[in-house]
């Protein structure tokens, strides 16, 4: 039975989804955290190894450079190529809806029957599928392959995304050794600035994943404080042994 308070209970708000930018949660993600990570333990070893500020501005800007053309260009080719084979699979699937149709209208029907739709329901949503063949095309897609048009990624959108954004992440381990001439100084803003951008990026990835931001936070920014360490005592060790 229903009490009266109950019955008054609001629903929460509606809250809406991400939106168009889903799918490249990943690229901006993957760009900074990798621009944040790789400059920072870049910077850490080559200080380590006894570099002058000069030299780490050198080999950072090198590094902050090589790292996101590397980073767009991985990006362009794993997407296009993903595309790709998508659009083979897809020519293959419209081969086998016009020359073995029953065949993939009993496997449409499998595949509506694991996602729960009832028996006396099946022959039905079937059926209205089963008219068309753009219709199964679409089912398939989405049932078969995982895909939907809306989800789909543009190449050249992921490469401008995460090499921008590793350059961006760059920043943070770079600018001190642009402003300071003491390694010491330098390395100590770096630290501060890198790791503080690691936090911030776990905190924004919390938000969108609406998990806990402190935990995230500061999951991303011990990772980096760890490998810093040791490349630190590797760049320490190349260092005294080429002394």
């Amino acid at each position: 039975m229903t009490t009266e308070n109950e019955a008054h209970t609001e629903p929460p708000p509606y809250e809406p989804h991400i939106g168009e930018t889903r799918q490249y949660w990943r690229d901006i993600i993957l760009g900074v955290n990798d621009g944040l990570v790789s400059m920072y333990l870049l910077v850490v070893g080559v200080v380590g190894g006894g570099l002058d500020p000069a030299q780490v501005l050198l080999t950072s800007l090198a590094g902050a450079v090589a790292g996101a053309i590397s980073m767009a260009a991985g990006e362009y080719l794993a997407t296009k190529s993903q595309d790709e084979v998508l659009e083979a699979e897809l020519a293959l699937e419209r081969v086998h809806i016009k020359e073995h149709r029953g065949l993939e209208v009993g496997q449409l029907e499998e595949m509506f029957s694991d996602m729960g739709i009832a028996d006396a329901d099946l022959d039905g949503v079937v059926s209205a599928f089963a008219r068309s063949d753009e219709a199964i095309l679409n089912a398939m897609k989405a049932l078969e392959f995982g895909f939907v048009e809306s989800e789909r990624r543009s190449p050249y959108r992921a490469m401008l995304v995460s090499g921008a954004l590793f350059l961006v992440g760059s920043l943070p381990s770079i600018i001190p050794f642009v402003i300071f001439d003491s390694n010491r100084t330098a390395i100590v803003w770096a630290s501060l600035l890198a790791l503080g951008g690691l936090f911030a990026v776990g905190v924004v990835k919390a938000r969108v994943t609406r998990n806990n931001w402190l935990r995230s936070g500061l999951e991303n920014m011990m990772i980096a404080g760890v490998g810093g360490l040791l490349a630190w005592l590797i760049g320490d060790a190349v260092g005294t042994a080429l002394v």
